[in-house]
């Protein structure tokens, strides 16, 4: 078989990393780019050098003159079962960005579409191609640490108002009666929450018990930029996350397994991997990872095994069902926050933009991490029940993005 014949489906926002790695795989011999699907035409300079894909704002004509063996995903959230849906039924494997659906039903169309249809879905949890997961799990199945008794997640990065105004949908739990859930969990962070579900060994459906979630936000959004969530997975691991967008700085997530003969500290963003046994040095080791769209091509190809399928993400997407039936998520005080002018590069910021931070916010992912805790049993004053507000908030106006 030849290169395999790509389409990307949402070229602008996060699309363009996928448009960097198609152009990759097209220098490889291993991928050809046939065509391009989004709103807003892709400048010809942007595709130099990919042949002459064909362009259109409409996804099924697109399907239809371009018959490709892959469709990539990465569209709004509210837009991704609806697209992965058709480009299946259209006989593509689909690579569909995380999270897959801003709802469990509609994750499960999702999922039955590719049932009936033979054709592979990859979710896009990229850290699920870490090869440090099952470096893990085999250290734990070792007894490295010894007994499991839980794994806390922290993560804590900067994010400016520009972030939330890069897009329509930015910061929404829902448009109008459509579900979005583009919160903290749930999108920037929803790595997080899949890969301690992947080193427990908890990743499918009814493999987590009672979710206990507590949500907030700094930002004047409707959805949760400052969240956690507390569960014990089937394998009655108690499992904790953490996270907020409203650091000083950008400091690198992680989960922390706590055995009772030692822990595993493992930074996701970077495959690294530090061990502490109990009255030893640390060790540290570095793994590869396999980008999920070559391990699509591969299956395309070989028939090789999906890192992820959907069935992967089944946990998950209760956890984000979880988050989407939930109170919404509680406003923090200005009191509480130091506001001041942006200095992040990413998302457009620019000089002036307000950048909200949460002082001593890392200190406390990091106790949650520790001691597998909820922020309100953490002495934050925002977060005690008797100092919380559910005063609603809202940007201005949003740009809109192309589906």
């Amino acid at each position: 078989m030849g290169a395999v014949s790509v389409v990307l489906v949402g070229a602008h926002g996060h699309g363009r990393a996928h448009l960097r790695n198609i152009r990759r795989l097209v220098r490889q011999g291993g991928a050809r780019l046939a065509g391009v699907c989004d709103l807003v035409a892709v400048p010809a300079d942007d595709l130099a050098g990919l042949g002459e894909p064909v362009q259109s704002s409409d996804l099924d004509e697109l399907l239809e003159r371009t018959r490709p063996d892959v469709a990539v995903i990465a569209t709004p959230i509210q837009t991704h079962a609806d697209l992965a849906v058709r480009a299946l039924s259209a006989g593509a494997h689909v690579l569909l960005e995380k999270p897959p659906a801003p709802r469990l039903t509609e994750f499960e169309r999702i999922s039955a579409a590719a049932a009936e249809t033979g054709r592979a879905c990859q979710i896009g949890f990229q850290s699920l191609g870490s090869h440090a997961v099952p470096a893990v799990r085999a250290l734990l199945a070792e007894g490295a640490v010894g007994r499991v008794r839980g794994i806390g997640v922290a993560g804590a990065w900067p994010r400016d108002e520009a972030y939330f105004r890069r897009s329509a949908w930015s910061g929404r739990r829902r448009i109008g009666e459509v579900d979005v859930v583009d919160g903290a969990l749930t999108n920037p962070f929803a790595h997080a929450v899949a890969t301690a579900l992947a080193v427990d060994g908890s990743e499918r459906r009814g493999e987590v018990g009672r979710i206990e979630l507590e949500l907030f936000h700094a930002n004047p959004i409707e959805s949760d930029d400052t969240s956690c969530l507390r569960l014990r997975t089937s394998r009655g691991t108690v499992l904790t996350v953490a996270v907020s967008l409203c650091a000083p700085h950008r400091e690198e997530p992680y989960l922390v397994v706590h055995g009772d003969a030692g822990r595993i500290t493992f930074w996701y963003t970077l495959d690294k991997v530090t061990v502490h046994r109990a009255g030893a040095a640390g060790h540290t080791t570095t793994h590869a990872r396999t980008d999920l769209l070559e391990n699509l091509i591969d299956h395309v190809r070989t028939g090789r095994d999906l890192l992820v399928p959907p069935e992967r993400t089944g946990a998950f997407m209760e956890i984000l069902d979880a988050v989407r039936t939930a109170p919404d998520p509680l406003s923090i005080p200005d009191s509480e926050q130091l506001v001041g002018p942006s200095r992040i590069d990413a998302y457009g910021a620019a000089d002036g933009v307000p950048h909200r931070v949460l002082p001593g916010i890392h200190q406390l992912v990091a106790a949650s991490a520790e001691r597998l805790a909820l922020f309100s049993e953490l002495d934050v004053p925002w977060a005690r029940p008797n100092a919380r507000s559910a005063a609603p908030a809202d940007l201005s106006t949003r740009p809109q993005e192309a589906r």
